[in-house]
This record gives C-alpha cells, sequence and structure tokens, in this order.
C-alpha cells in the first residue's frame, strides 16, 4: 500500500489552490530584474501598507520572543468599537481563508452538502471537499450569483452556503434587498458565509447592512480581510462576525495562535487608518476607469467590477497570459474557475496600469 492511500479519498482528490506567479519567480524565468516586474495578479494594494500599521509593526517587533495573545483582544476591541459589535461575535483568522475554513469544519462533515456560486472564490471548493462533504456548484448568472438557482439547491442535507459579494474573480455585486431576502427565504438550519473581503471598495450606497443582519439571521456568517485595501496581504489577517453560539463553534475549531502577534498589532492600527483606506478607495476608483478605458480602447470586452480588479475576455487566454508574462506583467488566468477565455487583472498604480495596457496591446498584436 502506498502511505498516500491512507488519507480520505476526498484529501487525495483535493486539487491545491493556485496563487498568483510572485515576481522573483517570473525574474528567475525570464531573466528579468525584478524591479522591472509588475504584478498584477493578486489583488493587493498598491498603496502598501497603511503608515500607522507600518508603525505598529516596528513597535511590535521587540515582543517576538512572547507568544501573541490567543484570544487577540485588541484587535477585537478595536474591531467591536469600529462596528459596535460584542467581542463575542468575532473570530480572528490568519487570512480570510482561515475564517472560511473554520467555518466549514463547524458545520460540514461527510453526508451533508455545501453551497456555492459558478466562478466564485476558488477557497469555497476547497475548504468543503477538505470536510469530506459534497460540494454544490450552481450555474452563474450573468458571471454572479443566481440566488434563486441557489435557493432552489438548497435540499435537508444542506449545512452551509458561501457566497462572496463582490465576487472574485468576476467582480459582480448582489443588490443588498436581494440578499437580504435570500437571507430570509432560507431554512434557519443553514448557515450563509457572507464573504465581503472586497468591501472597502464599494460606495456606500451600495454597501449591505450585512451586520445588522446578524441579530435576524443567527446563521450568517460575515467574513472580511486585512488583506486587501488595508494592505496587509504579507501578515495575513481576517476575521468574522457571527452570532455567538457559531463563533463559539468556529472558535473551537481554530488553532491557538492562529494570529501572530505583528498581525494582530498592525491590524488593530490598519483599522483605525481611514485616511489611508479612503485614498486605497480613491485610487482603485480612478485606476478602474483607467484599465476599462484602456480594455474598450483595445476592443475587449470585460466584466463590470465593483472589487479592486477586473476580468476580461482575451479569448487565447493561455497565449496572452504567456506574452505579457514575457514582457514583466503579471495578470491571473482563471480558467480553473471555468472561464477560460478570460484574463484578470488587479488595479495598481497609474504607471502601472498604463504599463499593462500597453503591453497587452503588444500581447495582442504579436
Amino acid at each position: 500500500m502506498n502511505i498516500r492511500d491512507l488519507a480520505p479519498p476526498y484529501i487525495r482528490a483535493i486539487a491545491p489552490y493556485q496563487p498568483g506567479k510572485p515576481i522573483s519567480e517570473l525574474a528567475r524565468e525570464m531573466g528579468l530584474e525584478e524591479g522591472s516586474v509588475v504584478k498584477l495578479a493578486s489583488n493587493e494594494n498598491p498603496l502598501g501598507v497603511s503608515p500607522r500599521a507600518r508603525r505598529a509593526i516596528q513597535h511590535a517587533l521587540d515582543g517576538l520572543a512572547r507568544y501573541p495573545d490567543g484570544n487577540g483582544f485588541e484587535l477585537k476591541r478595536a474591531l467591536g468599537e469600529r462596528y459596535g459589535i460584542a467581542q463575542e461575535r468575532i473570530v480572528l483568522g490568519n487570512g480570510s481563508n482561515d475564517v472560511l475554513e473554520l467555518a466549514a469544519r463547524a458545520f460540514l462533515a461527510p453526508g451533508v452538502s455545501a453551497i456555492y456560486s459558478q466562478h466564485a472564490f476558488a477557497v469555497y471548493p476547497l475548504v468543503v471537499q477538505a470536510t469530506g462533504a459534497t460540494g454544490v456548484e450552481v450555474p452563474a448568472k450573468n458571471h454572479g450569483h443566481d440566488l434563486d438557482a441557489m435557493l432552489r439547491a438548497v435540499t435537508s442535507q444542506t449545512r452551509a452556503v458561501f457566497i462572496a459579494n463582490p465576487n472574485n474573480p468576476t467582480g459582480t455585486l448582489l443588490h443588498p434587498r436581494e440578499l437580504e431576502a435570500f437571507l430570509g427565504a432560507l431554512p434557519r438550519e443553514v448557515v450563509v458565509v457572507l464573504d465581503e473581503a472586497y468591501r472597502e471598495y464599494l460606495p456606500d450606497d451600495a454597501k449591505a447592512d450585512s451586520i445588522g443582519w446578524l441579530k435576524r439571521f443567527p446563521g450568517l456568517v460575515v467574513t472580511r480581510t486585512f488583506s486587501k485595501a488595508y494592505g496587509l496581504a504579507g501578515l495575513r489577517v481576517g476575521y468574522a462576525f457571527a452570532d455567538p453560539s457559531v463563533a463559539d463553534l468556529m472558535n473551537r475549531v481554530r488553532q491557538p495562535f492562529n494570529v501572530n502577534s505583528v498581525s494582530l498589532a498592525a491590524a488593530a492600527a490598519a483599522l483605525s487608518d481611514r485616511e489611508f483606506v479612503q485614498r486605497s478607495f480613491e485610487l482603485n476608483r480612478a485606476g478602474m476607469k483607467q484599465v476599462t478605458t484602456g480594455l474598450t480602447a483595445l476592443g475587449m470586452e470585460y466584466i463590470p467590477s465593483y472589487g479592486n480588479f477586473v476580468s476580461f475576455r482575451a479569448g487565447d487566454a493561455a497565449r496572452v497570459y504567456r506574452r505579457l508574462l514575457e514582457l514583466g506583467v503579471i495578470v491571473r488566468p482563471i480558467a480553473s474557475y471555468g472561464m477560460p477565455e478570460y484574463l484578470r487583472v488587479s488595479i495598481g498604480l497609474e504607471s502601472e496600469n498604463s504599463r499593462f495596457l500597453e503591453c497587452l496591446a503588444r500581447a495582442l498584436a504579436s
């Protein structure tokens, strides 16, 4: 017997998540200088780290010999004050991916199922499969969630539904009234994980009152992250808001020190830097206009996006992707999301967006 065969079949069948190509890897492959490479593949904040977070990181270095606060009291307090929510409703994670996995581990097991949309975040089927539960993918509608079809897919075996709003990689957004009606129509025993990783890129009038919904829908879990607008992707800090009983279950399967001390300090400081987040929002809005205007000028079809990225139809996407790599620009192929003709590009600085559009024109012409 191969030692591999000792693992459960559903673990052996997992196809590992493929992250965006690192700058250093492309530089080695193509013989490029790292400083010449533009990475627009992973939806990172082109402004970098919040100044307040940077100062907190420097201060936290003095305490690296100590274990972090396993309960994350200071960050929970900051989140509670910012959003008006009790600490017993908060779960912290090593990025929001960790929080998504905690929700899956708390409620899923072999013999039950979870629902997610076609073209939705790749981590949903991964965390479902890792529990041995059955994943049910519902066909997308206009590249986004078809809530009516997802509701029809619910059975007595359904324990969870995963929804990304805005959705990655398509950038589509559900209207708050539509989403609220969906939550009200679900059976009470179904947990809904509402992934709001890109919420900070929404204008205020497009934001759902997801925290306000928690009291009405005890099965709702709202997940967010510091990796995007807050610029802390490398430190991996995510969090969830949930009913205290749900948060308690998620914390039971959480590793004791899943968020390190530097990350805890940086996230608490970043949360208070509203000026930095506003700058990030405004830069993204201007960059989105720059990129979509450029795509239109090139005759490229794209999906209108509410995130900090846009997916566009490239035809022979694999060839265009490879040519862009040769030119020192990293974007994201999304064939694994069932979109083989599309590429996704993150919104960068004005100069990075210009470089992408220039190289895309060259890639299409070659």
